[in-house]
């Protein structure tokens, strides 16, 4: 059976490739695919982040899922331009399969910040209408936690150093698979 992170990195390649207009690959299977699930696709360039958009929780299936991600990282991430097909060759692309994601319970800030795993934790940060995330793989360039959490507030719309008693934190985990390229 084939590997499911190549099912879906191929997918997520085609996906974009059939939205610029160049051609597709032929597709490997998986049974998993059919079933719901939450992916990020994460496009770089010369090792440079070029696009990212994901789902939080599962509401479609992965196929679907990653498909609509790898498209709307490639044409709607509002922080790029859209990928254009003259630069489609050089664009790795990375797929992060989501765990469900778990509240976490701490009595404030300090106490947030030991409990988070560097290198392990993706972290969801909530507050009021005010939601962000980092997948795992951001703590390659944000390897403090303090850092880290102070740049996830900033990513709400929010001061580094705030706080405040009914903030929510949730943590996950991810599978990740990248192209080779």
């Amino acid at each position: 059976m084939p590997d499911l992170g190549q099912a879906m990195l191929v997918r997520a390649r085609n996906a974009i490739a059939d939205q610029l207009g160049l051609p597709t690959q032929a597709e490997p299977d998986h049974p998993a695919l059919q079933e719901p699930g939450a992916t990020f696709v994460t496009l770089t360039k010369h090792g440079q982040l070029r696009g990212c958009i994901g789902s939080l929780e599962a509401h479609r299936s992965l196929d679907r899922d990653v498909r609509a991600n790898a498209i709307a990282a490639a044409i709607r991430d509002p922080r790029f331009e859209p990928v254009r097909a003259e630069e489609w060759p050089e664009v790795r692309v990375e797929v992060s399969l989501l765990s469900v994601a778990m509240p976490m319970k701490f009595s404030d800030e300090i106490d947030a910040l030991h409990q988070l795993r560097p290198s392990v934790d993706g972290v969801i940060f909530e507050h009021g209408s005010r939601r962000s995330t980092f997948l795992p793989q951001v703590w390659e360039s944000l390897p403090e936690p303090q850092e880290f959490l102070s740049q996830l507030k900033r990513k709400a719309g929010l001061p580094g150093d705030f706080w405040a008693n009914d903030v929510k934190l949730y943590r996950y985990e991810v599978q990740k698979w990248k192209e080779n390229r």
